[in-house]
């Protein structure tokens, strides 16, 4: 009998993130995020990592139904620094940091926004507790 081939040992290697514009994205990801460019597919894709995961910024082709995205949350150590950095640089931040959840050991911070096409973004970041 073989073993079952499923995703418990799996790891995300790459999100898509729908765009309108291809350019447009890349200066945002990469110059107000300061997300590492990889490289550019031209003209519908651009890559970038996060971490070890790394994020395809696609446009849709010509009549391709809108894709509903899920919320990408970036894990961030200082999330008031990152906040502040973000939004002086024109992130459209949603609201400022904020306490989501007090565990025993960290408390959770999170900090909504959106990318000039609505996709949301979440800077996320567990606060050991004194």
């Amino acid at each position: 009998m073989t073993a079952t081939a499923d995703l418990s040992t799996a790891t995300v290697g790459q999100l898509l993130i729908p765009v309108s514009n291809v350019e447009q994205a890349i200066a945002y990801y990469r110059d107000t995020l300061g997300l590492p460019f990889l490289f550019a597919a031209p003209p519908q894709m651009a890559f970038f990592m996060a971490g070890n995961v790394r994020l395809l910024i696609g446009v849709r082709e010509d009549g391709a139904q809108h894709l509903r995205g899920s919320a990408v949350y970036f894990k961030v150590s200082d999330i008031q620094a990152t906040y502040e950095t973000l939004k002086a640089r024109g992130a459209a931040m949603k609201d400022p940091p904020h306490v989501a959840h007090k565990a025993p050991n960290y408390t959770l911070w999170l900090c909504a926004f959106e990318d000039p096409d609505g996709n949301t973004l979440v800077l996320m970041s567990e606060v050991p507790v004194a």
